[in-house]
């Protein structure tokens, strides 16, 4: 699971699910234009991983964070690393690096 959201373009992804389902066209992280071959190995990273899961709805699919089943197996550790850096700074493409510490 680690592995699958070391990915800025993956973490960016799975941020943008935890306030719900969304289409699997609209996952692009936000400020990046990737190709749809590099979208689908990220989402299929993900999924193999058990962050996410394709949730059917006709003939769209959905992607969903597995927040619930997270949770259970690994208590507070998505929250920790969905929550670890600001958005701002691991947004693919942005330009922003991270501020050092403050001594």
């Amino acid at each position: 699971m680690l592995f699958a959201l070391s990915d800025p373009s993956r973490l960016a992804i799975a941020r943008s699910l935890v306030e719900g389902p969304i289409e699997v066209a609209a996952c692009q992280p936000a400020g990046a234009e990737i190709p749809k071959s590099t979208l689908s190995h990220h989402l299929k990273t993900l999924r193999e991983a058990g962050v996410v899961r394709n949730v059917p709805h006709g003939r769209q699919r959905y992607v969903s964070l597995r927040r619930e089943d997270l949770d259970e197996r690994f208590p507070g550790l998505l929250a920790a690393v969905l929550g670890s850096v600001p958005q701002e700074v691991d947004a693919p493409g942005n330009g922003l690096t991270p501020s050092p510490p403050l001594a």
